[in-house]
Formats: structure tokens, sequence, C-alpha cells
């Protein structure tokens, strides 16, 4: 996830971009070189992965371009629960949607990592791999087995490890060894338990059914109806793991790797013809505040990894997407592509706060700046404590009942049996999301309820010709009837949760606010209506489809279709959300990614 607590303080941003190694450039000017094998655009999860693996050939040149700064000297970004301070701040690029008419007219904040590593270095670091079926409709929609889980499954274990968590302790029965790789990125289950670590637990096992115990999501059954578990984070000793530290810091010092941070690219520039259309191997490359531009050639591809926004943002620029909307914004189209920018899908997330009778939840950790100075110095001088947890420790994946109105006249838009429809992760305070702030007194558990399986579907579109002004986002959150029923069923499978036997002993929960007066399913719908934010994990803008086919923006290889020497390797390319956090399968896509390449190249 991807979402800010309101009230946490923020921790000293140093100037990253002056620690530059030798292969670091702050500006385009400083290229010694105006060619290279292949020119990365984003070095986010993705980009940091074929960085990695495309430069293990020695004799391939690499340049990656990131608009953002360095990753390192910036605490919050190592300091795992202080994920939730980087919204907003000099490492996210601080778009906004356009007004939700799902919402109630309301506009959100939509963070996404301005900085090495991506999203994945400013997220709240959740680590799912997503079940099988997600995969096998991947590989059914895009009529590629290649995509398939038997096929993707060396690339989940070669890009991550299951590492044992901060304070060392047994976590058998939290997680299963077998069903992990070995690969940089680590993986473990929460470093420091807390309190309502063990009523999850038990209410798990006095509900069963769509609450039973899963010992590790990773293996690739989600829900039977529903299954909770231990989180699974992108946390390795205390510390945040993302793409930057796990693949990126490793290959630094490689001659055949430039890194150029604080630049853009500004479009892509036609540099030829041929059968399947016009060739893109010139990139044009800009900063802000200055009109001079730069241009650099890949000899073999350039691959966007700008994300989800960023990608589709800069193939409308090029003149790639609907020819009547580029005309219209005086753009020349040269390859008509109509889905570029469509199709973005993301998970609505509701925060619902329980009031609790306990005083042991860590509410006074936000308050209080001793308590929190106590524990970021805990965290800083042994790795130990609260801080080497993301919020939240437990999680639950659910199916909806089978007579639930939101399945009535549609086709189950899960992946399939073993893929979910919603998520409850448990919080052990009041987690401030969206425009609620954390009460002055009293000790409170939130329990985040998401969509994972939405209908919704929204768009990216050009607001300006300008390279540098934000487009439009609308992710069209709860813009369905599926949608809005089936958090409403997140809702009142939360109060069902906590309204089990083992909380009422000490914690006694109360509904807090708002969710105290959301009664029925329609008080509950203009409840969602009225707090949804989103669990930031957009997809789908540029998504993958057979070659041959009149949709999608990118083939089964990842190629850009009706051009040449243009792949798209990013979340853009899913062809549907996965139920599950998403950064797991990003790296998983991008490890695919950096095969096909060097397959093609005979590397």
């Amino acid at each position: 996830m991807k979402l800010s607590f309101l009230v946490l303080p923020l921790l000293h941003l140093s100037s990253l971009s002056n620690l530059c190694s030798a292969a670091f450039f702050t500006s385009p000017s400083q290229l010694s070189k105006k060619q290279y094998d292949f020119v990365i655009v984003g070095g986010g999860t993705a980009g940091s992965v074929l960085a990695n693996r495309l430069t293990e050939n020695s004799k391939v040149s690499v340049l990656v371009i990131e608009a953002g700064v360095n990753h390192q000297g910036n605490l919050n970004l190592e300091v795992p629960f202080l994920g939730v301070t980087l919204s907003g701040t000099q490492v996210d690029w601080n778009f906004t949607t356009t007004p939700q008419n799902g919402l109630n007219g309301r506009v959100l904040p939509y963070a996404r990592g301005f900085v090495l590593g991506g999203s994945g270095s400013i997220n709240l670091l959740t680590f799912n791999r997503g079940s099988d079926d997600v995969w096998n409709r991947w590989a059914s929609l895009t009529k590629d087995q290649g995509w398939s889980w038997n096929s993707v499954k060396k690339y989940y274990l070669k890009s991550s490890s299951l590492v044992p968590p901060a304070d060392g302790h047994d976590f058998t029965g939290q997680a299963n060894p077998a069903v992990h790789g070995n690969g940089p990125v680590e993986v473990s289950v929460p470093g420091f338990s807390l309190p309502i670590d063990d009523l999850v637990v038990s209410t798990s096992n006095q509900l069963g059914g769509r609450f039973s115990f899963n010992v590790d999501f990773n293996s690739g059954k989600f829900v039977g109806v529903g299954e909770l578990g231990f989180m699974q984070s992108s946390i390795g000793g205390g510390e945040r793991s993302s793409a930057a530290t796990a693949y990126l810091e490793p290959v630094e010092s490689r001659r055949n790797l430039d890194i150029l941070i604080n630049a853009q690219v500004t479009k892509l520039i036609q540099s030829g013809t041929s059968k399947s259309g016009p060739i893109f191997q010139v990139a044009e490359i800009g900063q802000p505040g200055s009109s001079k531009r730069w241009q650099v050639m890949a000899l073999k591809e350039v691959i966007l990894s700008a994300g989800v926004i960023g990608t589709p943002q800069l193939l409308l620029l090029s003149g790639i997407g609907p020819s009547a909307a580029l005309t219209s914004l005086q753009i020349t189209p040269l390859v008509d592509l109509p889905d570029v920018g469509t199709n973005l899908a993301d998970h609505p997330l509701v925060p619902n706060y329980f009031q609790v009778s306990s005083n042991g939840t860590w509410d006074d950790v936000l308050r209080n700046g001793d308590n929190f100075g106590a524990t970021l110095g805990l965290w800083q001088a042994s790795r130990q404590g609260l801080f080497v947890n993301s919020p939240g420790n437990t999680l639950a994946y659910t199916r909806l009942p089978a007579n639930s109105p939101a399945l009535a006249g549609i086709s189950d838009p899960a992946a399939g049996s073993r893929s979910a429809h919603t998520e409850l992760i448990f919080v052990d305070g009041f987690a401030p999301f969206g425009s609620v702030p954390q009460p002055a007194t009293g000790n409170f558990v939130t329990v985040l309820t998401a969509v994972v399986s939405p209908t919704s579907r929204g768009s990216v579109t050009l607001a300006s010709t300008d390279p540098f002004a934000k487009p439009l986002i609308n992710p069209s959150i709860l813009s369905t009837n599926f949608d809005i029923q089936a958090m409403v069923q997140a809702i009142k499978d939360a109060q069902t949760f906590l309204n089990a036997t083992p909380w009422q002993k000490d914690f006694k929960p109360v509904p807090f606010g708002d969710l105290a007066n959301a009664r029925t399913d329609t008080d509950k719908a203009s409840f969602a209506r009225q707090n949804s934010v989103t669990v930031n994990h957009p997809a789908g803008t540029a998504r993958m489809s057979p070659a041959n086919s009149n949709w999608g923006v990118v083939d089964s290889q990842l190629k850009l279709k009706g051009a040449q020497g243009v792949r798209i390797v990013d979340a853009s390319v899913f062809p549907v959300i996965p139920e599950c956090h998403i950064q797991g399968p990003v790296y998983i896509v991008a490890e695919r990614a950096a095969d096909l390449i060097k397959s093609a190249y005979g590397l």
C-alpha cells in the first residue's frame, strides 16, 4: 500500500542528489555517451530489476533514466514503519486524482515513488505473489502460456527469499519456507508482535469458514471461501528491502551501467520506419525548469518502466495512443493505439475505526514525541521494536458469500476460486488514512477493508502537452455496483470479526465516528463513498494482449504494438489487476521480461 498517516512527523530529508557514486549522473549534460544498447525509462521496481539483469553481460551497455532522486540518505525510506510518512514528500510524485463520482466528488492524493526503487521504495511493503489463478488468467487472456503460473514460478523464486524476522523468533506456523525462493528481495513475517496478533488468530480459529487460518499466502492459494494469516513484507533485518537496495545497489559499480537521476524523458522520437510501423529508438530528455533537451539512442530497445501513470503519459506525448485525442491536443498521431491510458484499475480501501478498552495499542507512539523518539532510537540502535514492521501484522483475504448482491447478474470478477474479492488488514492503533485525524485521546484498532477484484475502470489522459505537467488521473473508484456492494460486505466482515468472543475480554471494540452510525447496508455504502481512498495499486494502462488482437498496447512479449524498438515493463502491462498487493507481481514480470529481452538478442 502507498497511503499516508497524516500525523506522523517527517524526518529530515537529505539532499539526495549529492550522494552520487561514479555510476550516477544528475544532468543529461554529464553523460559521456549518446548511445546505449538499452535505455530504461524509470528506475523504479521493474527498471531496477532490468538494469541488474541486462548488465550481467559485460558487453551490454545500459542507461537508466529516473525522474526522481537517489534513495540513499533518507531514513524514512529505510525504516519499515515510516513508509507511512512518505506520501506528499519529495520522494512522491504528489499526483492527485480527478474528482471521483463514486466518492461524492472527492479528490484523492495518489502517491507514486519519485525515487530510485520507485513505488516499492515508498509503499507499505506487503509482499504477495498472487494466486496461481492470477497468472493462469493472464496466460488465457494473452494466449501465451509463458504467463501461466507453471511458467513464471521460477521468476518468483528468482526475485525474493524468505528471511528470519527482525526479532529472530521461531516463525514456524506463520510462513512456509518451502514455497519461497532465493532472490535478492528479502521477505519476512512481522518482527515485533502486537497485542492484537493473538486475538486475530484466536478469532480465526473460532470463526473458521471465511476466516480460516492460512500459513502462507505465497503458497498460491489465497482463499478457499476466505483465509487469514500473518503479513509477509519486503523487510530484511528490520529494514526495507526494495528494488533499489536489492537489485540496483549491488551493481552500481558495473562499468556498463549508467544511472541518470533528476531527469525526465519528455518523449520518444521516431528514428526510422519498418514493416511493423515507426521505429522509436531515441529518447528526448529534459529537466524541470529548463527548455534545453538532450537525446540519447537505444541501439536495441527503449524500455518503458515509467509506471502506470508515467508510461501512458509518455506514450501519448510521443504520438502513440488514440489518434483523435492526440489530434485534439495538436500532437501528430504516429501509432493509433486506442487502449493507451485506458483500463486503469485500483483497489479501493476504507479505514474502519473501533475504540477499545485496552491501553496496549501503539496510539501514544504517534501522539507523544518522546515515545516516538524512543521507538525510533531503538530501531536505530538495534533494528528492533515497533518500527521494524509495517503498521499491520495480520490480514485476511475473503471471497464473497455465494448469495452476495455484488455478484448478482455478473460473472465473478476474481481470477478463480483461489483468488479473493476483499481484504482486511488489522492495525493495532488509529491509522488516519484519508481525512480523519487521530483523536487526541483514547485507544483504537483499525480494520482496513479493501476490494481486491474491482470492476471499476478509469484512465490516464493528458492535461497538457507540457511533459512536466501532471496528467489527468481518474481511477473511477467505486463506480460499479459490484465494487460498492463488495465493500459493504467487507465492512460487515470487519464488524463481525471484532464482535467475536476473543475481543470481548480486554479490548471490547466499539465502532467509532461515522462507522457507528452506518447501521444498514445503505448507510455502509454511504460511509464507504465518504471515506474510501485507494491502496495505491494502479495497474493496466498499457495492458498486454495477443499480438493480433485489436485491444491492448503491448503483445505478450511486452513489445509495443504497431511500432518497433519499444518494450514496456511495469504494472501498466497487467491485463487485469491481481487480487493481491502488486509489488510481487511487478518483480515477476520484470524478471521474465529480462529473459525475454536476453533471448531476443542472444545475450
